[in-house]
C-alpha cells in the first residue's frame, strides 16, 4: 500500500488547509466583506492553523487505507530525536549559515540592514520548538514522514521531491492573497525554488537521521526559526527582495548538493550489493563445476 501514491492524502490536505485559509483569502481578493484589520490580525493564526493539513491528511489517508494499527505504528516512529551528528549540523549550522549569508551580504552593496525580528537571540531556541511544532514543522508529518516516499518509489529519487516541491509549493497558493501573511510578500518562482531545495534537503535529513521523522519538523522548524534570527524577507509591498532570492538560490544550490551526494552513496550501495551477488553466484557455479568434475 505504501509503494502507490495516496491520492487520498492530497485530498484530505489541501481541503483542511485551503478550507481554512479560503476565507482570508477572499476576503483579500474583495470578494468576501471583512474589515481589513480583523484579516490581518487572523493572518497567523489561520496560517499556523492550516499548516496542519498534511498531518491531517496523512492521519486520515493511513487510518482509512492501512487501519488503526498502521497509525498508531505511524506515531510511535516520532518518538526518537536520536538523528546522528550529521542531521543535527546540517539542520543547525547549515540551514542557519544560508539564512545568516543571504541576511548580510546585500549590505555590501549598500542595503540597509533587516532587523532581527526576534527580541533576542537568546529566544531563539524557545522559537525554534514553537516553529517546530505549530510553525511550520508540523507540515511534516505529512510531507516527508508519509508522503515522500511513495513519490520516490513512484517517481524516483530525483523526480519524487520535485513532485513534492512543486505540490508544496502549490498548497501555499492562497497565503498570497492573505493580507499581513508573508506569502504576500514572496516572488512565486522564489519560493518555488525554496521548496524544491528544501524538499531535497529535507529527503537527505531523513535519511541521514535513519529515517526517523521528527528530523523532517526539527529542520523545517530550524530554517523557518532561523528567517526570525536572520531575516530575509522585507514585509512591505512592492519592495525588490534581494535577501529572499538570494536565500533562496542558496536552498536549491544545497539541496541540489545534497541530493547529489545522496544519489551517489545509493549507487554506491547498489554497486556493493551487485558485487555481492556477482560473488555469491560465481562461487555457487563453481562449486557446482567442482561438485560435477567429483561426480565425473
Amino acid at each position: 500500500m505504501r509503494d502507490r501514491v495516496p491520492m487520498r492524502f492530497f485530498v484530505w490536505t489541501f481541503l483542511w488547509s485551503w478550507i481554512v485559509w479560503a476565507p482570508l483569502a477572499l476576503a483579500g481578493l474583495g470578494v468576501v466583506p471583512l474589515d481589513a484589520d480583523l484579516v490581518a490580525s487572523l493572518a497567523l493564526p489561520a496560517a499556523m492553523l492550516g499548516a496542519f493539513g498534511p498531518a491531517v491528511g496523512a492521519v486520515i489517508a493511513i487510518w482509512t487505507l492501512e487501519g488503526r494499527a498502521a497509525l498508531g505504528r505511524f506515531l510511535r516512529r516520532f518518538a526518537s530525536l536520536r538523528f546522528g551528528w550529521r542531521a543535527w549540523t546540517a539542520m543547525l549550522v547549515l540551514l542557519g549559515a544560508l539564512s545568516a549569508v543571504a541576511w548580510y551580504l546585500p549590505e555590501l552593496f549598500g542595503e540597509p540592514r533587516l532587523p532581527m525580528l526576534l527580541p533576542t537571540a537568546a529566544a531563539f531556541p524557545v522559537w525554534l520548538v514553537l516553529m517546530t511544532l505549530l510553525g511550520g514543522g508540523q507540515e511534516e508529518v505529512g510531507w516527508r514522514a508519509y508522503v515522500l516516499e511513495p513519490l520516490e518509489r513512484r517517481y524516483g529519487l530525483w523526480g519524487g521531491n520535485v513532485v513534492l516541491g512543486l505540490v508544496w509549493a502549490l498548497w501555499h497558493l492562497p497565503l498570497w492573497f492573505v493580507p499581513g501573511s508573508s506569502q504576500e510578500h514572496m516572488p512565486v518562482i522564489a519560493f518555488t525554488m525554496g521548496t524544491i531545495g528544501l524538499s531535497f534537503f529535507f529527503s537527505w535529513v531523513l535519511k541521514a537521521s535513519g529515517g526517523r521523522p521528527l528530523s523532517g519538523l526539527v529542520a523545517h522548524g530550524a530554517y523557518n526559526a532561523y528567517i526570525a534570527l536572520f531575516p530575509t524577507l522585507v514585509m512591505l509591498p512592492d519592495a525588490t527582495q534581494t535577501r529572499w532570492w538570494i536565500h533562496q538560490s542558496l536552498v536549491l544550490v544545497v539541496g541540489i548538493l545534497f541530493m547529489l551526494r545522496l544519489t551517489r552513496r545509493r549507487g554506491r550501495g547498489a554497486g556493493e550489493r551487485r558485487a555481492v551477488q556477482r560473488h555469491l553466484a560465481t562461487g555457487r557455479g563453481g562449486d557446482a563445476r567442482e561438485r560435477a568434475q567429483k561426480g565425473g
